[in-house]
Order: C-alpha cells, then sequence, then structure tokens
C-alpha cells in the first residue's frame, strides 16, 4: 500500500492506538497468568493459551509500532510524510498466523469435548484459519481495489466455516451447561461474531469512500481495536467461563489448597 502524506493528529492517532493495543495485550497476559490458580487444572491450559495469545500479539504490536515511526518522518510543514522507508504490513499478518489458531485452541479447550471431537474439529478449524489469513494478505497490500476484493473474497470462504461452526459447537454445547455458563457461552458467541465480524469489514476500508490517509489510518486503528477486543478481551471472557465451570464442579482455591 502507498502512504499518503498524515497529519499530525491521524499520525499520532495510530501510534497511540499502537500504544494502548500493546499495553492492553501485557496487562491481559500478566492478568491470565495470575489467575490460573482460580480455575480448576483442566482449564488452566485455556489461559496458558490465552497468556501465548497477547503475549505473541505484543511482540508484534511492537515490531509494528516501529515500522510505523519508520515509514514517516515530521515535515517542516507539521505533517508527517513517508520516509521512503515501507510500512511492513506482514507483521500483522505473520501475528494472525500464529494467534488466531490459538484462539480456536483456547475455545476448543474450554467447551471440554471429547478428545476424538475436539481433535478433528481443532484440525479443520486450525486449517481453515490458515487459509483464511495467507488469502487475505494479497489483497491487504494490494495496490488496486479489484485485487483486493478478488483476495478478500476468497478468504471469506474460510472465515465463514470457521464462525459458522464455533457458532453452532458454542449453540449445541450451552443446553449442557449450568446457567451462569450458558450466559457466558451466549456472551462469548455475540463477542466472536462481532469481533471476527468487523475485521471483513475494515479490509473492506477502501470499498466504503475512504482513500488515501482517511484508508490507512481507519484500517489500522480499525484493525488495532479488533486485536483487543478479539484477543484480550476474548481471553477475558475464556476465564470467566473457565471459573464459572470450575465453580460448577465445585473447585475452589481453599479445597485445592488443603
Amino acid at each position: 500500500m502507498e502512504l499518503s502524506s498524515l497529519t499530525l493528529g491521524e499520525y499520532s492517532l495510530v501510534y497511540n492506538l499502537f500504544s494502548f493495543t500493546i499495553a492492553s495485550m501485557l496487562a491481559a497476559g500478566l492478568f491470565f497468568i495470575l489467575a490460573q490458580p482460580r480455575v480448576a487444572p483442566k482449564y488452566r491450559i485455556s489461559l496458558i493459551v490465552s497468556t501465548l495469545v497477547v503475549g505473541i500479539a505484543a511482540y508484534h504490536y511492537f515490531r509494528i509500532t516501529g515500522s510505523w515511526v519508520d515509514a514517516y518522518t515530521l515535515s517542516e510543514a507539521g505533517n508527517y510524510v513517508a520516509s521512503g522507508k515501507p510500512f511492513n504490513d506482514a507483521y500483522r499478518y505473520v501475528d494472525w498466523l500464529l494467534t488466531v489458531p490459538l484462539l480456536l485452541v483456547e475455545l476448543v479447550l474450554v467447551l471440554n469435548l471429547s478428545r476424538e471431537k475436539s481433535s478433528s474439529m481443532l484440525t479443520k478449524l486450525v486449517i481453515a484459519a490458515g487459509a483464511m489469513i495467507i488469502l487475505g494478505y494479497p489483497g491487504e497490500i494490494a495496490m488496486d481495489n479489484g485485487t483486493r476484493a478478488l483476495w478478500g473474497f476468497l478468504s471469506t470462504i474460510p472465515f465463514v466455516y470457521i464462525v459458522w461452526v464455533l457458532w453452532k459447537q458454542l449453540g449445541d454445547t450451552m443446553g449442557d451447561q449450568p446457567e451462569r455458563v450458558r450466559i457466558l457461552f451466549r456472551n462469548i458467541r455475540l463477542l466472536l461474531l462481532g469481533t471476527w465480524g468487523f475485521y471483513p469489514i475494515v479490509y473492506m476500508a477502501p470499498f466504503l469512500g475512504l482513500t488515501g490517509a482517511e484508508s490507512q489510518v481507519a484500517i489500522q486503528v480499525g484493525y488495532s481495536i479488533a486485536d483487543v477486543l478479539a484477543k484480550a478481551g476474548y481471553g477475558v471472557m475464556i476465564y470467566a467461563i473457565a471459573r464459572e465451570k470450575s465453580l460448577a464442579e465445585g473447585y475452589s482455591l481453599e479445597k485445592a489448597a488443603a
């Protein structure tokens, strides 16, 4: 993507959102580590995976921030212009290639399905996640909307499959859960739909009448917000489910320490 000149406010908005995202991921990771004793041992692996997700994301956002700083330079006119160094969008896609499969793993783990069912489901979902991200990248770096639309459409096919499988599986599992867990399952289904559904909207920013600097800022801000909700926020929901399921099964810190 060709970089456009940015105002001080546009540049700072993106930079500050990157900083906020890094802080959110690190804080969430610390929370997941400290919260592990509060859930039953069989659910702790979900929190470990959540910690990996936000740790990987924090690292890549650190690299994204550095690339953003290098890609622009402050001009005498007071705006930011391209420095000649490219802004590396690949960092974001490498992050997704690692974290999206892990997000699927942590949800399937907390569902506590049979080994056969969870293994089969995860294999299909992880393959679909890899295809979704790999197919989306050529469109992200495309210089024309036609190419972006083509690859975006191809990427949407595995995306729809993943959302459909998770939505259905969560719905099927809700009936066997205690009332408070059912409420959390309902909420995480809505969070899943809202956050994952937001990525394609951001991807389509150039088709919504946004061009140049407006498009660049909208994409970076949109992806950052979606990542905070889909990784840190999603992980907190996973913890809440694990905690409620642990309590429903009779787990408590006092009994564990006894």
